[in-house]
């Protein structure tokens, strides 16, 4: 197919100042809006971090919002824009730090040859909309003052991945006036929505408490587990480390360990479906992640809920259904959180994603659940998914990312359509550049996201 039948070129041309002055004209063109139209101060050119190759320029900043932000260009610069998303999120106050931090992890998008743009948003905390605007404005910043790209990639990475993907459907040809993004790129994503990829987080808290008592503890005072922490609640990541390791022995090796604790181990480890290793960091995130979304996100009601799940795994599953704690989600902060962070499956650009199949951090089953609901959307067609035998939630390898950039190019600017066998069968030409570290499985299917985690029952969206 032609590349014009579903993606036509944005005009490399195209000046937001121009096409203002052309709308305030009255000549009937498209009022641009939105965060990319913000008046922002020119960027200060800084030293990059030393782990970035020679040859790359940086500028930095911190956007009207207060997000801040790191902008790397290469000398022999091939024209294209990465505009990365990053993980998390962090429920701190951002720094600049972070903007650093995320373009060491992706030098690699420089060294093959792209500008890259990372923002660290302007805020911490599970806000997906306005983590995309953030990312946006970044665009706009980018084409102000330091080039005008000829492509613009939309780069998601974990938990950026869900920021990318409601961002590609937020802004388009309609709501900005321009196409902003030529493509989309999902690394290791958190993906299908908020309201469905943080279930088994809810699971695991109640099926930890059934097993453990102590978060909280008998003689504290007690809160729906659901909430994370009640909104006025003080806890570090180290004071639930001490609760799992008082009950759990996380901390210890597995021949120190009691059998009850072992035992207490398997139990998690069969019925919530993640590994050992992923314990600690997944009751950290289902406390303070769930305590920001419930106090600062949904009115301090929670949008999750375990009614109609059924366990299963366990050395008595009948007991374990009947004794762990049962919540209902809130239908409003449900509707409120969905609005936020579950995509609708309308993405008018080619979206290609990556997913280690181990990954215990984002489930691959939630990719499973991201292309019905591109499909439910209309997009199915623009989805191409692809899955590696190896890898790391944070990374995967060197040589993969250059690989799905190339592959998404192709699709963007030949209207060529990539296959999961292509793309590995590519992989191994960038190894001699980029080192070895391909590992497509390119017959892999992920299977639905209910087959890991139970269905429950939902409130409506209506």
């Amino acid at each position: 197919m032609q590349a014009s039948a579903y993606f036509p070129l944005r005009p490399a041309s195209a000046s937001l100042l121009a096409a203002l002055a052309l709308a305030g004209c009255g000549g009937g063109s498209a009022v641009l809006h939105g965060p990319v139209t913000s008046i922002e101060t020119a960027p200060k050119s800084t030293a990059c971090p030393a782990e970035i190759p020679a040859g790359v320029s940086c500028w930095a900043g911190q956007d009207s919002k207060g997000a801040y932000y790191l902008i790397a260009k290469p000398a022999q610069w091939n024209g294209t824009l990465v505009l990365h998303a990053h993980g998390g999120p962090d429920l701190a106050a951002p720094t600049a730090a972070r903007a650093a931090e995320d373009l060491v992890r992706w030098s690699i998008m420089v060294r093959a040859g792209y500008a890259w743009a990372g923002s660290t948003y302007r805020q911490g905390g599970v806000e997906v909309r306005a983590a995309a605007e953030d990312t946006e404005r970044l665009r706009g910043i980018f084409r102000q003052h330091v080039a005008k790209p000829q492509r613009t990639i939309l780069h998601g990475q974990s938990w950026g991945a869900g920021v990318a993907a409601k961002g590609a459907e937020m802004f388009n040809e309609q709501t900005v006036g321009e196409r902003p993004y030529d493509g989309v790129l999902l690394t290791s994503g958190v993906l299908g929505g908020g309201t469905h990829a943080y279930d088994f987080r809810t699971d695991l808290r109640v099926v930890y408490q059934y097993l453990c008592g102590n978060h909280p503890r008998p003689n504290e005072p007690q809160y729906a587990l659901n909430l994370g922490l009640p909104a006025d609640a003080k806890m570090r990541q180290a004071d639930v480390a001490l609760r799992v390791n008082e009950c759990l022995a996380l901390d210890k090796p597995a021949a120190q360990r009691t059998a009850a604790q072992q035992a207490k181990i398997d139990t998690i480890t069969k019925v919530i479906k993640i590994p050992e290793s992923a314990i600690q960091s997944h009751m950290n995130w289902g406390t303070m992640h769930f305590q920001d979304i419930s106090a600062k996100r949904t009115g301090g009601a929670s949008p999750f809920g375990n009614e109609g799940a059924v366990y299963a795994g366990s050395a008595d599953d009948a007991a374990l259904n009947a004794g762990v704690l049962r919540y209902r989600a809130d239908p409003a902060a449900y509707r409120k959180f969905a609005d936020d962070t579950d995509p609708v499956g309308k993405i008018g650009v080619p979206v290609l994603s990556a997913k280690w199949i181990s990954d215990p951090t984002a489930f691959v089953e939630l990719d499973a659940r991201f292309r019905a609901v591109m499909q439910q959307g209309g997009s199915g067609d623009r989805l191409v998914q692809t899955f590696t035998r190896q890898g790391t939630h944070s990374y995967i390898s060197d040589a993969t990312y250059p690989t799905l950039m190339t592959a998404l190019m192709q699709w963007v600017e030949a209207g060529v359509k990539p296959t999961a066998a292509g793309i590995a069968a590519a992989c191994s030409a960038n190894e001699a550049k980029f080192g070895v570290g391909c590992s497509f499985d390119a017959a892999y299917v992920p299977a639905s996201l209910t087959t890991r985690v139970p269905e429950r029952q939902r409130p409506s969206l209506q």
